[in-house]
């Protein structure tokens, strides 16, 4: 499908949070290098509008997480999926591009290549850990799916669905040698003393469940390693404040610096970083840092996942799945606790030898994944609009 001679090529795009808004601006910045005439339409943020869309919705109108949080906002949603897609049907896009936000875009996507139109799925959901049967459900959605991971493609094609791998925006943005004595020097650190950086995620729930089991972690650890520094970066206030009412009741609390922001500074400026399970994993990686996994689910619902068999793989972390083995320890739902945390994070600081053996198997890593992720996203999106 090619643009008529008559009009300009018309491009739609979705991405319905901050991260898609980063992801959809650089891609608008490449595709116009290749198509300087082209529109640009759909629902994006700030970013994205900078770079030309012409947004019908923002992206924050999607920005919605929580199940009672998605209940309440339900009718809202379905109502203006409903009229968004309705209005792409009649703007006729050569090419839509979903970008992420699986649950409104997938279901756009299908309802859009059953008429006939071109569809695009920037992001691919994370079947090399959950469910590989959904890749066959989301090729009768999108005609190509653009795979940050090199696992991901040949999962697709088990259910002849086209996917590219195109590599990661994170490895791109990431330097190949991080700084570590600028980043100390950035956050006030002390350069020479050890520091351990903890992240126990971006969400209340996820602070409320693994925040106290790390900080039970630290007097062991605190006993055996002499001057440590410990740093939480607090994703917002919201989770600042969360933090700050479970430090104040730990013991070591004057040994522990909150810091807003600045996640992946944070993970740079460390000797070992102590996160939960999710693409923090990935940034610790893209720092060069060794960590320890961890990471607790509700009850019930690890029950349920393991009970249904959706979790398809023994390798929870991003670490161990680009490396194909197990490089850093994971500490899961039982076997997340303050006893075995202290002991990985010791086996770190207490062998350096393996701290400088980590290294290079993640450069090598991050190597692979750097390859200018938004041009190799262009690319393949001008490869389907000229039908190759």
């Amino acid at each position: 499908m090619v643009a008529s001679s008559k009009r300009p090529l018309r491009i739609a795009l979705c991405a319905g949070e901050a991260s898609g808004d980063v992801l959809g601006a650089s891609l608008i910045e490449h595709l116009r290098a290749q198509f300087p005439e082209a529109e640009f339409a759909g629902i994006g943020g700030p970013k994205m509008q900078a770079q030309g869309l012409t947004a019908w919705h923002e992206a924050d109108e999607l920005a919605v997480m929580g199940l009672v949080e998605v209940l309440r906002h339900l009718p809202r949603l379905l109502a203006l999926r409903r009229r968004f897609r309705q209005r792409l049907l009649d703007w006729q896009p050569d090419v839509y591009v979903g970008i992420d936000a699986p649950d409104f875009n997938l279901p756009v996507e299908r309802w859009l290549k059953q008429r006939g139109l071109r569809t695009v799925h920037y992001v691919s959901p994370s079947i090399w850990a959950w469910r590989a049967g959904r890749a066959a459900k989301i090729g009768q959605c999108a005609d190509r799916v653009l795979c940050l991971f090199p696992m991901e493609p040949a999962i697709y094609a088990q259910h002849g669905v086209e996917a590219r791998f195109i590599g990661h925006p994170l490895a791109d943005a990431m330097p190949l040698q991080p700084d570590r004595a600028a980043a100390r020097k950035a956050l006030s650190l002390n350069a020479q003393a050890p520091v351990l950086a903890v992240l126990p995620g971006s969400r209340l729930g996820e602070i409320a469940r693994l925040l106290p089991v790390f900080l039970a972690a630290l007097p062991a650890i605190h006993a055996r390693v002499n001057a440590l520094q410990v740093v939480i970066p607090a994703a917002n206030p919201r989770c600042r404040a969360a933090i700050e009412a479970e430090c104040a009741q730990h013991p070591d609390a004057q040994s522990i610096r909150i810091v807003d922001g600045r996640a992946g500074e944070v993970m740079v400026a460390a000797d070992v970083v102590l996160l939960a399970s999710g693409t923090a994993t990935l940034e610790a990686l893209l720092a060069k840092r060794p960590m320890v996994v961890a990471y607790r689910i509700a009850a019930v619902t690890y029950w349920i996942v393991k009970g249904l068999g959706l979790l398809k793989t023994d390798r929870y972390s991003l670490p161990n799945a680009l490396a194909g083995e197990s490089i850093v320890p994971e500490l899961m739902q039982h076997d997340c606790t303050p006893a075995n945390i202290s002991a990985a994070v010791l086996t770190w600081f207490e062998h350096p030898e393996r701290m400088a053996a980590i290294e290079p198997r993640f450069t090598a890593i991050h190597a692979q994944l750097r390859c200018n992720a938004s041009e190799m996203a262009a690319h393949a999106i001008a490869d389907l609009l000229d039908g190759r």
